[in-house]
């Protein structure tokens, strides 16, 4: 603890949570040192509950139930707590072998009572503390193999009611909700430990069931609900281990639960992780019910993915193939799937031969997956059908004209060496987009911005002087024609610059210096500096209020 220091805390929170940590201290209230943490409560929004583990394997750590926090982040709250126990630095280590003191002594006093008396001291306990009398009376009722009770139990602890207002738990209830519905998982395997793994079976589907219904109506942003259904599929798969139930009733129920998506997710349950209860008669069905399961539905989501996983696991490219070709997606996208697929169980040939048939079967270029076109062209480039290559992505550039198609198609075209009738082409739609769009059409002018990736400045400007420009282009093309054209350049950022001497803001103010910098450039190539010291002049009376605006001019002398 003598090592702890402020730059601890801000390394773990981050500069911001550590500033704002600071200004929690005050709110910190009811620390209670024990050996090796430090806990508290602190005021924030509302009271959260914090704790500092001093001695954890990877050093210092804390967590707190705020909703950052929960997260996993080390927050402004814990930030404060160990403020306050920067403050008390000295009176640590003797609150720390204290707080030992006490446990030492606490476990001295239980190890010399009698049963009976440890036994009064239960009972004491279980009639002031409801919760745990309920959590011992599962338990017991789990190691007794009181099915009856444990269910009814179990369907208490999975009972939203309690928690629910209008029939809904909100954030603020969740996870005091996720922590009952927890031991529920406890309770199951408490079955399988005592000997019942065939009644915890059971239950643990019957809770999966209720648990699915609980999320329907439970706000769990922050997914302890999940865990607890992560918890309830490790418990049924113990219980399947150790009870070793009917490989086919096993095999049909693994294969409902899936397709029946209990919970969206919230107790996902990977079938292949039961192949050693199935053995090989179980998962033979299970892959066979699957397969019925798909016939009958392949445009299904889950049974395609079910009908995927166990395809892939056993190594069948061509069902994982013909899982994908039943419900062909019209961009392509699952053609290039398939392609991946093929390219991965080394069978180029075909792969191409799906990718080519995804842009043919494709409802036209302007929709296609881009990725499919990337790949296609990807894959001709390296068998060198360059001709085949330029021609893909002179289509594409045809049917979907933006900046990002025109540079792929020059990269293909300059590889094969056709780029400058390549290039005419696609200006002549180019122009006639623009000419349209100088006529009222809409749509961004990419003749300028092709011709300005191009470098051709000249042609440019005359495009955007004859079909019109976005300020953004002006920007640009003021900006590379500056040197050769100063005149025309200082007419782009006088009508750039004026709409934001109206607006206010340092993001505007900055802009507003960018182009007075450009402007004074101009004018001094012009050779008209007298011109540009008027300017200021005037726009420094008109914007004197604005002190930043100011604070920068001064700052870049003008």
């Amino acid at each position: 603890m003598r090592d702890l220091t402020e730059a601890d805390l801000k390394a773990l929170a981050g500069a911001r949570s550590f500033e704002r940590g600071r200004g929690y201290v005050d709110a910190v209230s009811g620390v209670e040192v024990g050996d090796g943490w430090i806990g508290a409560s602190v005021r924030g929004t509302e009271r959260y509950e914090v704790e500092l583990v001093l001695d954890g394997p990877g050093g210092l750590s804390g967590e707190c139930d705020c909703p950052y926090g929960l997260e996993g982040n080390f927050c402004k709250h814990l930030v404060a707590l160990g403020l306050t126990v920067l403050a008390r630095q000295e009176s640590l280590p003797r609150q720390r072998k204290a707080a030992r003191d006490r446990a030492q002594d606490l476990d001295g006093w239980l190890s010399a009572r009698s049963k009976g008396e440890l036994l009064a001291l239960v009972r004491e306990l279980l009639g002031e503390d409801r919760q745990l009398r309920h959590r011992l009376e599962l338990r017991a009722a789990s190691v007794r193999g009181d099915l009856a009770v444990v269910r009814a139990r179990i369907r208490d602890l999975l009972d939203i009611g309690p928690f629910a207002q209008y029939g809904y738990v909100e954030y603020a209830d969740a996870r005091a909700y996720a922590d009952q519905a927890g031991q529920a998982v406890s309770a199951i395997g408490a079955l399988t430990g005592s000997g019942r793994a065939a009644d915890a079976i059971v239950l643990a589907r019957e809770a999966m069931e209720l648990l699915a219904q609980a999320v329907e109506c439970s706000d769990d942003s922050d997914g302890w609900l999940g865990q607890v259904g992560a918890g309830l599929v490790d418990a049924h798969l113990d219980a399947c281990r150790v009870a070793r139930p009917d490989p086919g009733e096993l095999a049909r129920w693994l294969v409902g639960h899936a397709l029946g998506e209990l919970g969206d997710g919230l107790t996902y349950i990977d079938p292949l992780d039961y192949e050693d209860v199935l053995g090989a008669e179980g998962t033979a069905l299970l892959r066979k019910l699957a397969a019925e399961a798909w016939r009958g539905n392949r445009r299904g989501w889950a049974e395609k993915y079910l009908m995927e996983r166990l395809a892939k696991a056993g190594g069948d490219v061509d069902a994982v193939i013909a899982v994908h070709g039943a419900d062909l997606a019209p961009n392509g996208h699952t053609h290039l799937v398939i392609a991946r697929e093929l390219d991965t169980a080394r069978r180029p040939d075909e792969a191409l031969g799906w990718a080519e048939r995804g842009i043919r079967e494709a409802r036209g270029l302007a929709d296609v997956d881009t990725a499919l076109v990337d790949y296609l062209g990807d894959r001709y480039a390296r068998a060198d059908r360059l001709v085949d290559a330029v021609a893909l992505r002179r289509d594409h550039f045809g049917a979907r004209r933006t900046l990002l198609t025109y540079q792929q198609l020059r990269a293909a075209a300059r590889a094969a060496d056709r780029w400058p009738a390549e290039r005419e082409g696609a200006l002549v739609l180019l122009r006639a987009d623009a000419g349209q769009r100088k006529r009222g059409g809409y749509g961004s002018p990419v003749l300028v911005d092709v011709l300005l990736d191009d470098k051709d400045v000249g042609a440019a400007w005359q495009a955007a002087t004859e079909a019109g420009a976005h300020d953004r282009q002006w920007l640009i093309l003021a900006d590379q024609a500056r040197a050769t054209r100063p005149a025309d350049a200082l007419g782009v950022y006088l009508r750039l610059a004026e709409p934001l001497t109206q607006r206010t803001g340092n993001h505007v103010y900055e802009e507003l210096v960018s182009l007075l910098l450009s402007i004074r450039d101009c004018h001094r190539r012009l050779g008209s500096p007298e011109e540009f010291t008027g300017y200021v002049t005037a726009l420094r009376t008109a914007q004197k209020r604005k002190r930043n605006v100011m604070r920068l001019m001064d700052e870049h002398g003008l």
